[in-house]
Protein backbone atom coordinates (compact mmCIF):
# COMPACT_ATOMS: atom_id res chain seq x y z
CA UNK A 1 0.00 0.00 0.00
CA UNK A 2 0.93 3.64 -0.42
CA UNK A 3 0.63 5.37 2.96
CA UNK A 4 0.92 9.06 3.78
CA UNK A 5 2.07 9.41 7.40
CA UNK A 6 1.66 12.84 8.98
CA UNK A 7 2.91 13.66 12.49
CA UNK A 8 3.43 16.75 14.65
CA UNK A 9 7.12 16.25 15.50
CA UNK A 10 9.62 14.94 13.02
CA UNK A 11 9.97 11.30 14.07
CA UNK A 12 13.75 10.99 13.90
CA UNK A 13 15.82 10.51 15.90
CA UNK A 14 13.37 8.88 18.32
CA UNK A 15 14.78 10.49 21.46
CA UNK A 16 11.59 11.82 23.07
CA UNK A 17 8.03 10.69 23.70
CA UNK A 18 6.46 12.61 20.82
CA UNK A 19 8.85 10.92 18.38
CA UNK A 20 9.20 7.38 19.71
CA UNK A 21 5.67 6.20 18.95
CA UNK A 22 5.49 7.54 15.36
CA UNK A 23 9.02 6.34 14.56
CA UNK A 24 8.19 2.78 15.55
CA UNK A 25 5.01 2.86 13.49
CA UNK A 26 6.85 4.19 10.46
CA UNK A 27 9.65 1.64 10.81
CA UNK A 28 7.11 -1.17 11.01
CA UNK A 29 4.97 0.04 8.12
CA UNK A 30 8.01 0.61 5.90
CA UNK A 31 8.77 -3.09 6.08
CA UNK A 32 5.43 -3.80 4.42
CA UNK A 33 4.39 -0.70 2.50
CA UNK A 34 5.47 2.41 0.62
CA UNK A 35 5.47 5.09 3.33
CA UNK A 36 5.75 8.85 2.80
CA UNK A 37 6.40 10.87 5.97
CA UNK A 38 5.49 14.56 6.36
CA UNK A 39 6.25 16.62 9.46
CA UNK A 40 7.84 19.75 10.94
CA UNK A 41 11.36 20.64 12.04
CA UNK A 42 12.25 23.61 14.24
CA UNK A 43 15.98 24.08 13.80
CA UNK A 44 18.86 23.41 11.44
CA UNK A 45 20.20 20.83 13.87
CA UNK A 46 16.88 19.00 13.96
CA UNK A 47 16.67 19.08 10.17
CA UNK A 48 20.17 17.64 9.87
CA UNK A 49 19.34 14.79 12.24
CA UNK A 50 15.92 14.22 10.69
CA UNK A 51 17.44 13.03 7.43
CA UNK A 52 18.15 9.73 9.14
CA UNK A 53 14.51 8.81 8.64
CA UNK A 54 15.39 7.99 5.02
CA UNK A 55 16.43 4.50 6.10
CA UNK A 56 12.94 3.85 7.49
CA UNK A 57 10.57 5.22 4.84
CA UNK A 58 10.27 5.61 1.08
CA UNK A 59 10.35 9.42 1.09
CA UNK A 60 9.87 12.30 3.46
CA UNK A 61 8.89 15.96 3.51
CA UNK A 62 9.97 18.37 6.23
CA UNK A 63 8.74 21.92 6.72
CA UNK A 64 10.94 24.27 8.74
CA UNK A 65 9.19 26.51 11.27
CA UNK A 66 10.51 29.05 13.79
CA UNK A 67 9.35 28.87 17.39
CA UNK A 68 8.91 32.64 17.59
CA UNK A 69 6.48 32.64 14.65
CA UNK A 70 4.67 29.56 15.93
CA UNK A 71 4.08 31.27 19.28
CA UNK A 72 2.56 34.23 17.45
CA UNK A 73 0.27 31.81 15.65
CA UNK A 74 -0.79 30.47 19.03
CA UNK A 75 -1.61 33.97 20.26
CA UNK A 76 -3.56 34.73 17.07
CA UNK A 77 -5.89 31.83 17.84
CA UNK A 78 -6.72 32.98 21.37
CA UNK A 79 -9.93 34.83 20.36
CA UNK A 80 -11.01 32.03 18.01
CA UNK A 81 -12.57 28.61 18.58
CA UNK A 82 -9.40 26.95 17.25
CA UNK A 83 -7.12 25.64 20.02
CA UNK A 84 -4.10 27.90 20.43
CA UNK A 85 -1.83 24.85 20.68
CA UNK A 86 -2.78 23.97 17.09
CA UNK A 87 -1.09 27.19 16.00
CA UNK A 88 2.20 25.82 17.23
CA UNK A 89 1.97 23.03 14.65
CA UNK A 90 0.52 25.02 11.75
CA UNK A 91 2.74 25.55 8.74
CA UNK A 92 1.60 26.86 5.34
CA UNK A 93 4.69 25.18 3.86
CA UNK A 94 3.67 21.79 5.26
CA UNK A 95 0.11 22.34 4.05
CA UNK A 96 1.40 23.00 0.54
CA UNK A 97 3.64 19.94 0.69
CA UNK A 98 0.74 17.72 1.77
CA UNK A 99 -1.47 19.05 -1.03
CA UNK A 100 1.28 18.47 -3.57
CA UNK A 101 1.83 14.90 -2.37
CA UNK A 102 -1.87 14.19 -2.65
CA UNK A 103 -1.89 15.54 -6.22
CA UNK A 104 1.21 13.65 -7.32
CA UNK A 105 0.63 10.28 -5.69
CA UNK A 106 -2.24 7.88 -5.24
CA UNK A 107 -2.41 6.98 -1.55
CA UNK A 108 -4.33 4.01 -0.16
CA UNK A 109 -4.28 5.30 3.44
CA UNK A 110 -3.60 8.50 5.35
CA UNK A 111 -2.33 8.01 8.89
CA UNK A 112 -2.16 11.01 11.22
CA UNK A 113 -0.41 10.91 14.58
CA UNK A 114 -1.63 13.62 16.98
CA UNK A 115 -4.75 15.74 16.59
CA UNK A 116 -2.73 18.95 16.27
CA UNK A 117 -1.86 18.09 12.66
CA UNK A 118 -5.16 16.46 11.68
CA UNK A 119 -6.40 19.69 10.11
CA UNK A 120 -3.94 19.27 7.24
CA UNK A 121 -6.05 16.42 5.84
CA UNK A 122 -9.43 16.77 7.54
CA UNK A 123 -11.20 17.65 4.27
CA UNK A 124 -9.72 14.74 2.31
CA UNK A 125 -12.63 12.32 2.04
CA UNK A 126 -11.70 10.05 -0.87
CA UNK A 127 -8.90 8.20 0.98
CA UNK A 128 -9.26 6.04 4.13
CA UNK A 129 -7.93 7.93 7.15
CA UNK A 130 -6.82 6.97 10.66
CA UNK A 131 -6.24 9.55 13.41
CA UNK A 132 -4.04 8.37 16.24
CA UNK A 133 -4.76 10.81 19.05
CA UNK A 134 -2.12 9.08 21.17
CA UNK A 135 -2.94 11.04 24.31
CA UNK A 136 -6.16 13.03 24.56
CA UNK A 137 -4.54 16.46 24.78
CA UNK A 138 -7.68 18.17 26.04
CA UNK A 139 -7.43 16.36 29.35
CA UNK A 140 -3.78 17.31 29.80
CA UNK A 141 -4.65 21.00 29.49
CA UNK A 142 -7.51 20.52 31.94
CA UNK A 143 -5.03 18.95 34.36
CA UNK A 144 -2.65 21.87 33.90
CA UNK A 145 -5.42 24.22 35.04
CA UNK A 146 -5.37 22.59 38.49
CA UNK A 147 -1.69 23.44 38.94
CA UNK A 148 -1.64 26.97 37.53
CA UNK A 149 -2.49 30.13 39.43
CA UNK A 150 -5.23 32.58 38.56
CA UNK A 151 -5.63 33.92 35.91
CA UNK A 152 -3.37 31.47 34.00
CA UNK A 153 -5.54 28.58 35.11
CA UNK A 154 -8.47 30.09 33.21
CA UNK A 155 -6.44 30.13 30.02
CA UNK A 156 -5.50 26.48 30.39
CA UNK A 157 -9.09 25.54 31.11
CA UNK A 158 -10.28 27.45 28.04
CA UNK A 159 -7.69 25.69 25.89
CA UNK A 160 -8.85 22.35 27.27
CA UNK A 161 -12.45 23.16 26.39
CA UNK A 162 -11.44 24.18 22.87
CA UNK A 163 -9.54 20.94 22.48
CA UNK A 164 -12.50 18.84 23.60
CA UNK A 165 -14.65 20.46 20.91
CA UNK A 166 -11.91 20.02 18.31
CA UNK A 167 -11.28 16.38 19.25
CA UNK A 168 -14.97 15.66 18.78
CA UNK A 169 -15.07 17.42 15.41
CA UNK A 170 -11.92 15.78 14.09
CA UNK A 171 -12.94 12.30 15.26
CA UNK A 172 -15.97 12.52 12.98
CA UNK A 173 -13.75 13.39 10.00
CA UNK A 174 -11.72 10.15 10.17
CA UNK A 175 -12.68 6.54 9.52
CA UNK A 176 -10.95 5.19 12.65
CA UNK A 177 -9.51 6.94 15.70
CA UNK A 178 -6.97 5.40 18.07
CA UNK A 179 -5.32 6.10 21.42
CA UNK A 180 -2.30 4.91 23.38
CA UNK A 181 -3.99 3.29 26.40
CA UNK A 182 -7.33 1.89 27.46
CA UNK A 183 -7.81 4.94 29.69
CA UNK A 184 -7.22 7.33 26.77
CA UNK A 185 -9.63 5.25 24.68
CA UNK A 186 -12.29 5.63 27.38
CA UNK A 187 -11.81 9.40 27.23
CA UNK A 188 -12.13 9.33 23.44
CA UNK A 189 -15.28 7.23 23.62
CA UNK A 190 -16.73 9.54 26.29
CA UNK A 191 -16.86 12.27 23.63
CA UNK A 192 -19.69 10.20 22.09
CA UNK A 193 -18.81 11.07 18.51
CA UNK A 194 -19.85 7.71 17.10
CA UNK A 195 -16.36 7.35 15.62
CA UNK A 196 -14.91 3.87 15.29
CA UNK A 197 -12.15 3.69 17.91
CA UNK A 198 -9.41 1.38 19.18
CA UNK A 199 -6.07 1.51 20.97
CA UNK A 200 -2.58 0.07 20.67
CA UNK A 201 0.11 0.53 23.33
CA UNK A 202 3.50 2.12 23.29
CA UNK A 203 6.34 -0.34 23.38
CA UNK A 204 9.91 -0.19 24.57
CA UNK A 205 13.17 -1.28 22.97
CA UNK A 206 13.96 -4.03 25.48
CA UNK A 207 17.27 -4.84 23.81
CA UNK A 208 18.58 -1.29 24.03
CA UNK A 209 17.15 -0.85 27.54
CA UNK A 210 18.42 -4.12 28.96
CA UNK A 211 19.68 -4.92 32.47
CA UNK A 212 23.40 -4.62 33.10
CA UNK A 213 25.62 -6.58 35.44
CA UNK A 214 27.28 -3.50 36.93
CA UNK A 215 26.56 -2.93 40.61
CA UNK A 216 24.05 -0.24 41.50
CA UNK A 217 24.34 2.31 44.30
CA UNK A 218 21.63 1.72 46.93
CA UNK A 219 21.79 5.41 47.88
CA UNK A 220 21.15 6.73 44.35
CA UNK A 221 17.76 7.54 42.82
CA UNK A 222 17.05 8.99 39.40
CA UNK A 223 14.38 10.74 37.42
CA UNK A 224 14.61 10.59 33.61
CA UNK A 225 12.70 13.04 31.44
CA UNK A 226 12.89 16.27 29.46
CA UNK A 227 13.07 19.12 31.92
CA UNK A 228 11.52 21.71 29.61
CA UNK A 229 8.22 19.81 30.06
CA UNK A 230 5.95 21.23 32.76
CA UNK A 231 4.64 17.93 34.23
CA UNK A 232 8.25 16.79 34.78
CA UNK A 233 9.17 20.14 36.33
CA UNK A 234 6.18 20.08 38.69
CA UNK A 235 6.90 16.49 39.68
CA UNK A 236 10.54 17.09 40.56
CA UNK A 237 9.86 20.38 42.34
CA UNK A 238 7.30 18.67 44.56
CA UNK A 239 9.47 15.56 45.08
CA UNK A 240 12.49 17.61 46.16
CA UNK A 241 10.34 19.71 48.49
CA UNK A 242 8.17 17.06 50.15
CA UNK A 243 9.54 13.55 49.53
CA UNK A 244 13.31 13.67 49.25
CA UNK A 245 13.81 15.22 52.73
CA UNK A 246 11.90 12.24 54.21
CA UNK A 247 14.21 9.87 52.38
CA UNK A 248 17.30 11.78 53.52
CA UNK A 249 16.08 11.56 57.12
CA UNK A 250 16.41 7.78 56.87
CA UNK A 251 19.35 7.66 54.46
CA UNK A 252 21.46 10.83 54.83
CA UNK A 253 23.69 9.75 51.92
CA UNK A 254 20.75 9.51 49.51
CA UNK A 255 21.32 11.15 46.11
CA UNK A 256 18.85 12.15 43.40
CA UNK A 257 19.91 12.49 39.74
CA UNK A 258 17.49 14.55 37.64
CA UNK A 259 18.47 13.59 34.10
CA UNK A 260 16.93 15.37 31.15
CA UNK A 261 17.44 17.97 28.46
CA UNK A 262 16.92 21.71 28.72
CA UNK A 263 16.34 22.31 32.44
CA UNK A 264 15.35 25.97 33.01
CA UNK A 265 16.87 27.99 35.87
CA UNK A 266 14.04 26.91 38.19
CA UNK A 267 15.11 23.30 37.74
CA UNK A 268 18.82 24.07 38.05
CA UNK A 269 17.96 25.70 41.36
CA UNK A 270 16.92 22.28 42.70
CA UNK A 271 20.64 21.54 43.06
CA UNK A 272 20.47 23.71 46.18
CA UNK A 273 18.64 20.79 47.81
CA UNK A 274 21.27 18.57 49.49
CA UNK A 275 21.94 15.44 47.46
CA UNK A 276 20.28 16.64 44.23
CA UNK A 277 22.12 16.82 40.88
CA UNK A 278 20.54 18.23 37.71
CA UNK A 279 22.53 16.86 34.78
CA UNK A 280 20.90 18.53 31.80
CA UNK A 281 21.16 16.71 28.47
CA UNK A 282 23.22 13.52 28.45
CA UNK A 283 24.37 11.36 25.57
CA UNK A 284 22.97 8.16 27.09
CA UNK A 285 20.53 7.84 30.00
CA UNK A 286 21.23 4.15 30.58
CA UNK A 287 24.28 4.55 32.85
CA UNK A 288 22.23 6.83 35.12
CA UNK A 289 19.40 4.31 35.25
CA UNK A 290 21.64 1.33 35.92
CA UNK A 291 23.47 2.91 38.84
CA UNK A 292 20.19 3.78 40.59
CA UNK A 293 18.35 1.82 43.23
CA UNK A 294 15.09 3.06 41.71
CA UNK A 295 13.64 5.48 39.20
CA UNK A 296 11.12 7.84 40.82
CA UNK A 297 8.32 9.29 38.68
CA UNK A 298 5.39 10.26 40.95
CA UNK A 299 3.87 12.60 38.36
CA UNK A 300 0.73 14.51 39.23
CA UNK A 301 0.04 15.36 35.58
CA UNK A 302 0.28 12.33 33.31
CA UNK A 303 -1.63 11.32 30.20
CA UNK A 304 -0.98 8.30 28.02
CA UNK A 305 2.15 6.26 28.59
CA UNK A 306 5.25 7.60 30.29
CA UNK A 307 8.06 6.13 28.20
CA UNK A 308 10.51 6.85 31.02
CA UNK A 309 8.70 4.24 33.13
CA UNK A 310 8.82 1.61 30.38
CA UNK A 311 12.52 2.23 29.81
CA UNK A 312 13.40 1.94 33.49
CA UNK A 313 11.42 -1.26 33.94
CA UNK A 314 12.94 -2.75 30.78
CA UNK A 315 16.37 -1.88 32.19
CA UNK A 316 15.65 -3.86 35.34
CA UNK A 317 15.40 -0.72 37.47
CA UNK A 318 12.43 -0.66 39.87
CA UNK A 319 10.02 2.23 39.49
CA UNK A 320 8.08 4.23 42.07
CA UNK A 321 5.33 6.17 40.35
CA UNK A 322 1.91 7.73 40.93
CA UNK A 323 -1.60 6.48 40.24
CA UNK A 324 -1.90 9.07 37.45
CA UNK A 325 1.25 7.86 35.66
CA UNK A 326 0.67 4.16 36.39
CA UNK A 327 -2.57 4.24 34.36
CA UNK A 328 -0.57 4.36 31.14
CA UNK A 329 1.44 1.22 31.89
CA UNK A 330 0.03 -2.27 31.47
CA UNK A 331 1.41 -3.57 34.76
CA UNK A 332 0.20 -4.41 38.27
CA UNK A 333 0.95 -2.11 41.21
CA UNK A 334 2.83 -3.85 44.00
CA UNK A 335 3.95 -6.60 41.64
CA UNK A 336 5.71 -4.97 38.70
CA UNK A 337 6.21 -1.48 40.09
CA UNK A 338 5.42 0.56 43.19
CA UNK A 339 2.54 3.04 43.10
CA UNK A 340 2.10 5.74 45.74
CA UNK A 341 0.63 9.23 45.87
CA UNK A 342 1.29 10.90 49.23
CA UNK A 343 4.73 12.14 50.23
CA UNK A 344 5.01 9.66 53.09
CA UNK A 345 3.88 6.72 50.95
CA UNK A 346 6.23 7.64 48.09
CA UNK A 347 9.13 7.93 50.53
CA UNK A 348 8.27 4.59 52.16
CA UNK A 349 8.01 2.78 48.81
CA UNK A 350 11.31 4.24 47.64
CA UNK A 351 13.12 3.47 50.89
CA UNK A 352 11.90 -0.13 50.73
CA UNK A 353 13.74 -0.56 47.42
CA UNK A 354 16.85 1.25 48.66
CA UNK A 355 17.08 -0.71 51.91
CA UNK A 356 16.04 -4.20 50.80
CA UNK A 357 18.18 -5.70 47.97
CA UNK A 358 15.92 -8.75 47.72
CA UNK A 359 12.84 -6.58 47.20
CA UNK A 360 14.69 -4.57 44.59
CA UNK A 361 15.65 -7.76 42.73
CA UNK A 362 12.02 -8.96 42.74
CA UNK A 363 10.69 -5.72 41.29
CA UNK A 364 13.56 -5.51 38.80
CA UNK A 365 12.86 -8.99 37.43
CA UNK A 366 9.08 -8.63 37.46
CA UNK A 367 9.17 -5.22 35.77
CA UNK A 368 11.50 -6.42 33.04
CA UNK A 369 9.34 -9.50 32.38
CA UNK A 370 6.20 -7.36 32.15
CA UNK A 371 7.81 -5.11 29.54
CA UNK A 372 8.73 -8.14 27.45
CA UNK A 373 5.22 -9.56 27.63
CA UNK A 374 3.00 -6.45 27.50
CA UNK A 375 5.00 -3.53 26.07
CA UNK A 376 6.86 -5.12 23.19
CA UNK A 377 6.68 -3.13 19.95
CA UNK A 378 6.05 -6.22 17.82
CA UNK A 379 2.86 -6.99 19.73
CA UNK A 380 1.73 -3.37 19.49
CA UNK A 381 2.36 -3.32 15.75
CA UNK A 382 0.29 -6.46 15.28
CA UNK A 383 -2.59 -4.54 16.83
CA UNK A 384 -1.87 -1.65 14.47
CA UNK A 385 -2.00 -3.96 11.44
CA UNK A 386 -5.41 -5.17 12.59
CA UNK A 387 -6.63 -1.59 13.01
CA UNK A 388 -5.50 -0.69 9.48
CA UNK A 389 -7.29 -3.71 8.06
CA UNK A 390 -10.42 -2.77 9.98
CA UNK A 391 -10.24 0.79 8.63
CA UNK A 392 -10.09 -0.45 5.03
CA UNK A 393 -12.98 -2.84 5.63
CA UNK A 394 -15.09 -0.08 7.17
CA UNK A 395 -14.34 2.17 4.23
CA UNK A 396 -15.39 -0.53 1.79
CA UNK A 397 -18.67 -1.12 3.63
CA UNK A 398 -19.47 2.55 4.24
CA UNK A 399 -18.66 3.91 0.78
CA UNK A 400 -19.59 1.52 -2.05
CA UNK A 401 -17.96 3.85 -4.57
CA UNK A 402 -14.64 3.26 -2.78
CA UNK A 403 -15.09 -0.50 -2.63
CA UNK A 404 -12.70 -1.26 -5.49
CA UNK A 405 -9.98 0.99 -4.04
CA UNK A 406 -10.41 -0.47 -0.53
CA UNK A 407 -10.46 -4.03 -1.88
CA UNK A 408 -7.23 -3.37 -3.74
CA UNK A 409 -5.65 -1.89 -0.61
CA UNK A 410 -6.75 -4.90 1.43
CA UNK A 411 -5.18 -7.20 -1.14
CA UNK A 412 -1.93 -5.27 -0.99
CA UNK A 413 -2.11 -5.33 2.83
CA UNK A 414 -2.50 -9.09 2.80
CA UNK A 415 0.47 -9.45 0.50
Amino acid sequence: MNILYLCHRFPFPPKRGGKIRPFNMIRHLHGLHDVTVASLVRSTAEADEAGGIADFCSRYEMARVADSLQRLRMVARLPSTIPSSFGYFHSPALQRAVRRLLRERSFDLIFVHCSSVARYVERIDHIPKILDFGDMDSQKWMDYAHFKRFPMNLGYRLEGMKLVAEEKRLARAFDVCTATTRAELETLDSHRTGAVSDWFPNGVDSEYFAPHNDAYDPDTLCFIGRMDYYPNQECMSDFCRTVFPLIRDRRPAAKLLIVGADPPPSMRKLEEVPGVTVTGSVADVRPYLRRSAAMVAPLHIARGTQNKILEAMASGVPVVTSTAAAGGVDAVAGMHFQVADTASDIAAATLALMCDPAARRRFAAAGRARMLSHHDWSGSMRRLDGIIQRCLEIRSERYPSDRARAAGALTRLAN
